[in-house]
């Protein structure tokens, strides 16, 4: 059975919402599960709260920043990454974080990065540049103490299949730790998370969307378009992301 627990109150403070989430994830980690998808769900959040553990061993929190985009993996990594803060002594009113906006950003994204951010305590600098690297450039200019940055990486991503949960920037980047808890984590285990602890998500994925970026490069996944009685496929119907199984096809939406 699923922990009912309404959705976060925008009221709670930052040491609220972190005790909350940590008492979610903590009688979620005790259950005896049915599934084979739960227990596998589980196994990754425990492996993925000893990362971010250690990350807050090795620096302090004011050497610390996320980056944010609204999306699924991200937002697991924000829930774990709040759950770790709530037994350390000194919490800033909000939290350091980066939102990089992708080119032609859906407004659904935008505004679920906004509330959420609201939400959850982040303190967003929102930057629009042409590269990524361009905007760390910019945004370590101004934050000059961060020294490492969460980063919603799984394996399966382009470029995500040498990752480890610590990783230095590449030569010619800003340097700084890229620190990826969830880079094991499979299509199906970020979904069963989010699900299984009722976590607000963005709409778009409610539409069929199941990796996103911007307008002009993302569109509903074909795999999950409803087909009528007759096994036809409807054009402008379908199914949401979390329906869909395997990794290899997430990004079938995305060009």
């Amino acid at each position: 059975m699923a922990i009912a627990e309404p959705q976060v109150n925008g009221a709670r403070t930052l040491r609220q919402q972190c005790k909350e989430l940590h008492d979610r994830l903590e009688a979620f980690l005790r259950e005896d599960l049915p599934t084979d998808i739960l227990r596998q769900t589980q196994e990754q959040t425990r492996k993925s709260l000893t990362v971010v553990q250690e990350a807050l061993k090795r620096y302090d929190l004011s050497a610390l920043s996320l980056s944010y985009n609204g999306g699924k993996d991200c937002l697991v990594l924000l829930i774990l990454y709040l759950a770790c803060l709530h037994e350390l002594p000194d919490l800033p009113d909000s939290l350091e974080t980066i939102y990089i906006v992708s080119a032609h950003a859906f407004a659904e994204v935008d505004e679920f990065v906004e509330s959420s951010s609201r939400i959850y305590h982040l303190s967003l600098e929102r930057l629009e540049r042409p590269s990524m690297k361009d905007a760390f450039e910019e945004y370590l200019e101004k934050r000059k103490g961060i020294r490492a940055i969460f980063v919603g990486t799984r394996r399966t991503d382009p470029h995500g299949h040498k990752l480890t949960s610590f990783d230095m920037t590449d030569r010619g980047w800003p340097s700084f730790m890229r620190i990826h808890p969830v880079i094991d984590w499979h299509y199906r285990e970020i979904w069963t998370f989010i699900r299984y602890l009722n976590i607000p998500y963005c709409v778009l994925y409610d539409q069929g969307y199941t990796s996103l970026g911007g307008t002009e490069d993302t569109h509903p996944n074909p795999k999950l378009r409803v087909r009528n009685n007759t096994g036809k496929e409807k054009e402008a119907e379908f199914r949401p992301a979390y329906e869909l199984n395997g990794d290899e096809e997430e990004r079938l939406g995305r060009e």
